[in-house]
């Protein structure tokens, strides 16, 4: 009897743990795209922890991107700072190590477009927008819709034809 219920519960607890781990989301670049847009604090601290538990990605260039989009979030001047700084450690770092990939130029230039002139963040804007215009046809389809659709917020995009 005992064994039986043993076998029971634990053949409970296996279909439990398979039923949450099968609706544990997963990382995709609209949903990411969309918290840069228009994300809380909460959002963003999802999404970096979700990035943190997906492989097969650059962890860094997306989770630099959303601490920097944090920081326009939090309160506090040095929070800021401080949160700005770490991802912007981060964002730097992959695009020195690849600075061919257009997606990474695309993060920066978003936060680039939208850091304060305090920060002095703005010097790679025209580099990073020209980049991406012409490297725009080999970006993925989920990319090549977020550079559109911020397109329409961009002084520096709207001006480029794609």
């Amino acid at each position: 009897m005992k064994k039986r219920a043993t076998y029971l519960l634990v053949l409970i607890i296996s279909a439990l743990f398979v039923n949450v781990h099968a609706q544990q989301k997963t990382f995709d670049k609209p949903t990411f795209y969309q918290v840069m847009e228009k994300g809380s604090v909460e959002a963003v601290d999802n999404q970096i922890k979700l990035i943190a538990t997906t492989t097969g990605i650059n962890k860094e260039a997306y989770t630099g991107s959303l601490q920097m989009k944090k920081a326009s979030l939090v309160k506090g001047a040095s929070k800021k700072l401080s949160t700005f700084k770490e991802g912007h450690e981060k964002l730097e770092a992959v695009i020195k190590k690849d600075n061919q990939n257009a997606e990474w130029r695309f993060l920066r230039l978003i936060i680039q477009e939208n850091a304060p002139k305090i920060l002095k963040y703005k010097s790679e804007i025209k580099t990073d927008a020209a980049f991406i215009q012409s490297s725009f046809k080999g970006l993925s389809a989920d990319v090549q819709s977020a550079v559109m659709d911020y397109r329409k917020h961009s002084n520096t995009l709207q001006a480029l034809n794609f």
